[in-house]
């Protein structure tokens, strides 16, 4: 997103960046915009959340267990629609920098995203779109009849509209909601920073309750009746939206830069073979493509190697939402009377991403400032740095875990707890707090200043490709092993290899990695502040964050 400053006081003035819903300027600011509007805004990314983790979270169990469809394959088709999702929130962005401004892009996305929740809780309820219901899948699978490609269509029309609503509401849903603060006016400029730890709060309590509640519904009362939920918690999250409009301050769309940046990307590739020249004027030889080589885009050339060594992460991330679940089915997951489903147990993933954001802005950040004596304490490439080893750590316990589950399950016909796999769900998850924030701050603060936007997109993109990259690595696999790694019956296949193998590219993208950040010069060396500096400087980070 591209913030503007906006002149404004505590007299409720306000300068013309900011107009109201017939496109008028902002006179009276008390009028428009604050906490009501945010709030309204604030229900949108929160029904998107619960739609997507209470899908994202479960949707592997649905398609071993009802569509019969193998591990693998249903594994690559989780991956692929979470990374499909983050992808097009390039799409989302850009449409709302160039052409249709923040809200008209969010109401959009928002409405597709019901109807494409509609349209799944449709494809897992009538009975046409399910094969023959097969008792043991994991003792009988051969004789289990996969869901053949028509009854699939519906399935894949579903989520992959929910795909596209998602990376909409995801890219503009944040900085809507900051566009109801002038960050000129001293009150409200609080009143954002508040807003943004709210609603990361938020977002994440519609989490634990779509991992804990709704996969709970689909599991145990019905697929139709859990989906059926998130599909109507989006439709009011619509109706919401469009009831604040004449309370809502707007920002017209000003033009993306991603069109000049695909330009630099097809020259790029074009010149991909000739040598470096000796001097920058002469990088550039089409002048009608309108590119020029500047310092603008120079960031390019260091925001893309560490870019590259961030989708490693994502793709051990992705195995908590596939791998790590069905490995649940196979354990003990009774608590006295009740047993936990096998996607609840996420719920450790976003407990820990939330402990240790706490832990990091309240107890490691400042201790780290006072032996650095900086800002930020922790560098973002350090915290990138420690959330990949976090990662690495967590395919070595998964596969020693795996390796331990399988063994007893085969040797002596018994089940381990659920519960051993909160460590790797603990780890990824701290791994994810540092990671993430990591990421996020260093794509935003090393790009120019007009480049923030898609900075964020960047970003983005690294998730998106983490899941991509899942998808392949699953698919390879597969096909090298002959099926025998990744079967649906994980007693009979050898899941603690492929964890193994994301272990070691973990440790060699790691060691990519520090040649990198070693060589990486900071835009600028922050030192110490006061502490409402640092609030200002911590919410001018905040404006451009994306969750």
């Amino acid at each position: 997103m591209v913030l503007v400053s906006r002149q404004g006081g505590e007299d409720g003035s306000t300068d013309e960046t900011a107009v109201d819903f017939r496109g008028n300027p902002v006179v009276d600011k008390f009028k428009t915009g604050g906490w009501l509007a945010a709030g309204l805004i604030l229900g949108t990314e929160l029904s998107e959340r619960v739609c997507v983790m209470g899908i994202s979270m479960n949707l592997v169990t649905y398609l071993v267990g009802d569509l019969h469809i193998p591990s693998a394959k249903s594994a690559t088709i989780v991956t692929n629609f979470m990374g499909t999702l983050n992808l097009l929130g390039l799409l989302g962005g850009f449409l709302a920098d160039a052409k249709l401004g923040r809200f008209l892009t969010v109401t959009i996305s928002a409405s597709i995203t019901a109807l494409g929740v509609i349209l799944l809780t449709l494809a897992t309820t009538i009975p046409s779109m399910r094969p023959p219901p097969c008792d043991d899948y994991r003792r009988l699978h051969h004789q289990c009849i996969e869901a053949t490609g028509h009854q699939l269509i519906l399935l894949y029309v579903a989520l992959y509209t929910i795909a596209l609503g998602g990376g909409g509401i995801k890219s503009n849903v944040s900085g809507f909601g900051s566009d109801q603060f002038d960050i000129t006016d001293p009150k409200e400029e609080k009143a954002m920073i508040f807003f943004f730890n709210r609603f990361y709060f938020g977002i994440s309590i519609g989490s634990l309750f779509a991992v804990i509640v709704l996969v709970y519904i689909q599991d145990n009362v019905g697929r139709g009746w859990g989906y059926g939920i998130s599909a109507a918690t989006m439709v009011i999250a619509v109706a919401v939206l469009l009831c604040g409009t004449r309370w809502y301050r707007y920002k017209k769309p000003r033009g993306s830069p991603l069109t000049v940046i695909w330009r630099v990307v097809l020259l790029a590739w074009k010149k991909r073979s000739q040598p470096h020249p000796a001097h920058p004027s002469l990088l550039n030889e089409y002048e009608k493509a309108g590119v020029s080589h500047t310092q603008r885009f120079k960031c390019l050339d260091k925001l893309i190697p560490i870019w590259s060594t961030c989708i490693l992460f994502w793709t051990i991330y992705s195995q908590m939402t596939t791998f790590t679940v069905e490995q649940a089915t196979f354990m003990n997951r009774k608590i006295g009377s009740f047993t936990v489903p096998p996607g609840s147990l996420s719920a450790f993933l976003i407990i820990t991403i939330l402990l240790f954001t706490s832990l990091n802005e309240r107890v490691f950040i400042p201790l780290a400032r006072k032996v650095t004596h900086t800002v930020q304490g922790i560098t973002s490439l350090q915290r990138i740095g420690i959330g990949l080893t976090l990662s690495i750590v967590a395919m070595v316990v998964a596969a020693i875990i795996e390796k331990e589950r399988r063994d007893m399950a085969v040797q002596s016909k018994t089940q381990i707890s659920a519960f051993w796999l909160v460590p790797q769900f603990f780890l990824v998850g701290a791994g994810e707090a540092f990671a993430y924030v990591g990421q996020l701050e260093f794509f935003i603060r090393e790009a120019p200043e007009r480049m923030k936007s898609m900075s964020t997109g960047l970003f983005l993109s690294t998730i998106s490709m983490g899941f991509f990259v899942s998808s392949l690595l699953v698919s390879l696999v597969d096909q090298v092993t002959k099926k025998n790694w990744l079967r649906s019956n994980l007693n009979k296949g050898k899941l603690n290899n492929f964890y193994w193998l994301l272990a070691v590219l973990g440790l060699v993208n790691f060691f990519v990695f520090l040649i990198f950040a070693t060589r990486h010069q900071y835009k600028t060396q922050q030192l110490v502040k006061s502490a409402d500096s640092d609030e200002k400087e911590l919410n001018n980070m905040n404006n451009e964050v994306v969750v």
